[in-house]
């Protein structure tokens, strides 16, 4: 069955061709598997909730007419506004039209939330831009930039709120313009496309532009919605669309809604926010967290920016998913917002995650990959300025910047054929991470730190699961040993300055390019050697190395402009004084990368890495290989070329001075 829907329907239809629907929403009510939705150009002021599950066999589409023709958003133009004073207008809604959920009322908060609370959910929209909310009206009247801005002359463009009986009164200063003549929406309603309830699976949504919600702030623990997503259900795909302008996230492909853990810290703090990830995890299990219910979802060939959290956000529910071929900048850039939370891609327990092909760049953080990255892929992704602007401090709050983040996992965790151009490449407190085939102009930033917490004297070690391989039910939980880490064909290139040389690898603002970060990690020999394997082991004896560093392999990397060289390196290729130019430009709309850096790489060649080369994650032992279990052989570059019998280290199969990277 085929259903229709036009905003500009002279009136409402049965969702014939001749006479369609007015809303999305009224077809999301009935559509059943096998049917779409096709929906014309206008704009959907609603938030369509489907009811209905589809089949892996016979999905329920929902398809724009027209590319980006459709649009569905979560604001409510305002018009009427009157001048309060100076550049300072004003304006009342009265709080029926928000029904249960007053984004004006509602404050960004919860666990692992670490800006001041002071901020809604809602939002004042002035062209299509958010203006900057202030704590009071006198601050709205001032108008002066944010110092921690990403744009400091947007932040001069401020809102207030406060309630008088039962009307939001909304300040706004828009400078010289007139409201009353310019676009201006306040943000009314908390989604734009999601269910509200679990089990609503095998969904296509393809070619919207989706806009402008009142979303919450979505930790790991709690419910994580967007302004689109799949709640806890299977299969889904989002694909063609334009994602931007949420309060928090954009896409949520993460956690139900559990009551009794919900947002568990904040409400009640008698118990660490840690354990309550613990908690989630296993709980997770009761709920349905299984490959054959959960996940699997793709997202493809959108285009996600300006959230102010993240722009795809996940916790469990992403597991099996792919995500590719998306362009995703300027998300957390208002610096409004802070906590332990944000990044272009954050997600929780990315198990068999592929992320690849993506154009990731000016967020507060590329990736995030955070507790059980097991078998997570991230490749031939163009990632860049996820880093402040010069000059701008770290609000309150805020995460440190770096293109990759993998945090406390236990591997196997790849990461292949990237372009990495930020200040800071990688940033591991984890281990089980390889790290193959990448440019790397950024340094490696807390090695061997940023897990493990000392309280009341003692050391508090951070345990966090890990998983029958290719699955999702626990296998068991361990602290991080760090180490277990493979670097293999790298070029690592000095182009950011070292202003600060004494700023340790034990630090996320490390500025040292290069692999010296790893000379505390034993080499395999050294550590397979204290383990008695050829007598009867001594418990005792060997509780020393049951909690010791874990090796690391380093082999066939450039390094060039200065980088640093670890111990470790076997056949490395040294050349510290090349004067070596890694530039980012555009050409035509589209990124091009500009080095002279394979005129320095001469005739060095390594060999092809494969899994069996990588070997197994230590703690789940499970390989560096595919999803299904099968051999990855790192033959192919950032472009999907051919690697021959031999290959220049980084992403490219061929050296160049120049080419298009997206």
């Amino acid at each position: 069955m085929i259903y229709y829907v036009n905003a500009k329907a002279s009136r409402d239809g049965d969702g014939s061709k001749a006479m369609p629907f007015k809303r999305i929403n009224d077809a999301a009510r009935i559509a059943v598997a096998g049917d779409e939705i096709v929906v014309a150009p206008g704009v959907y002021r609603e938030t369509v909730n489907p009811v209905n599950a589809g089949r892996e066999d016979a999905r329920i589409t929902y398809r724009s007419e027209e590319p980006l023709g459709a649009v569905i958003t979560g604001a409510e133009p305002l018009t009427g506004w009157r001048r309060h004073a100076g550049n300072v207008w004003v304006n009342r809604v009265k709080n029926g039209v928000f029904g249960g959920y007053n984004p004006y009322t509602t404050m960004v908060c919860g666990d692992w939330y670490f800006a001041p609370t002071v901020r809604h959910t809602g939002a004042v929209f002035l062209n299509d831009q958010m203006m900057y909310e202030t704590v009071t009206l006198e601050e709205c009247a001032e108008a002066r930039p944010d110092p921690c801005a990403f744009d400091a002359e947007l932040s001069t463009w401020k809102w207030y709120t406060e309630q008088d009986g039962d009307e939001t009164v909304l300040y706004a200063n828009f400078h010289e313009l007139d409201p009353n003549r310019e676009k201006v929406e306040i943000l009314v309603r908390r989604n734009c496309f999601m269910p509200d309830k679990t089990g609503v699976d095998y969904i296509t949504v393809s070619g919207f532009d989706i806009n402008k919600a009142a979303t919450t702030w979505a930790p790991p623990a709690a419910y994580q919605d967007g302004m689109i997503g799949p709640h806890w259900s299977k299969g889904w795909i989002i694909e063609d669309c334009e994602i931007w302008g949420s309060k928090c996230c954009g896409i949520s492909l993460g956690k139900y809604l559990d009551p009794e853990n919900d947002m568990y810290f904040y409400t009640r703090h008698v118990k660490s926010p840690t354990q309550m990830e613990r908690d989630a995890v296993c709980r997770g299990q009761y709920h349905g967290w299984l490959k054959e219910k959960v996940g699997g979802h793709i997202v493809r060939r959108c285009h996600v920016h300006h959230c102010e959290q993240t722009g795809i956000v996940g916790r469990m529910g992403a597991v099996f998913s792919t995500i590719e071929d998306c362009h995703i900048h300027h998300v957390c850039n208002s610096q409004q917002l802070g906590g332990a939370e944000t990044a272009g891609i954050k997600l929780h327990a990315a198990i068999d995650v592929t992320i690849r092909r993506n154009h990731i760049h000016n967020c507060i953080m590329g990736i995030w990959l955070d507790w059980e990255a097991q078998g997570a892929r991230v490749s031939q992704n163009l990632l860049h300025d996820n880093q402040r602007p010069d000059g701008a401090p770290q609000a309150q709050g805020a995460m440190f910047n770096c293109d990759v983040f993998i945090e406390v996992g236990h591997g196997p965790t790849l990461i292949y054929n990237n372009v990495m151009l930020s200040k800071e490449s990688a940033v591991l407190p984890s281990q089980g991470v390889a790290c193959v085939h990448n440019l790397m102009c950024g340094a490696f930033g807390l090695i061997n730190s940023g897990v493990d917490s000392v309280v009341n004297g003692q050391r508090e070690p951070r345990y966090t699961p890990y998983h029958i391989r290719h699955r999702t039910e626990v296998a068991g939980f361990m602290t991080i040993l760090h180490g277990d880490d493979r670097i293999y064909n790298n070029i690592f290139v000095q182009k950011w300055p070292v202003t600060d040389a004494s700023i340790p690898p034990t630090s996320a603002d490390h500025q040292v390019v290069g692999t010296a970060p790893f000379d505390i990690f034993p080499t395999y020999e050294e550590w397979i050697s204290h383990f008695m394997m050829d007598q009867e082991p001594n418990m005792g004896a060997l509780g020393t190395y049951h909690f010791g560093h874990l090796p690391v392999w380093v082999d066939g990397n450039a390094y060039l402009g200065g980088a640093s060289v670890s111990k470790h390196e076997k056949r490395g290729l040294v050349n510290a004084e090349a004067k070596v130019t890694v530039e980012l430009a555009e050409q035509d709309g589209r990124p091009v990368l500009r080095t002279n850096a394979y005129d320095f790489l001469g005739n060095f060649r390594d060999g092809i890495i494969t899994s069996d080369i990588l070997g197994k994650a230590f703690e789940p032992e499970q390989r560096f290989e595919n999803p299904d279990g099968t051999e990855i052989i790192f033959d192919r570059d950032y472009f999907g070329a051919h690697r021959g019998l031999d290959t220049l280290p980084g992403p490219f199969a061929e050296g160049g001075a120049e080419r298009v990277v997206w």
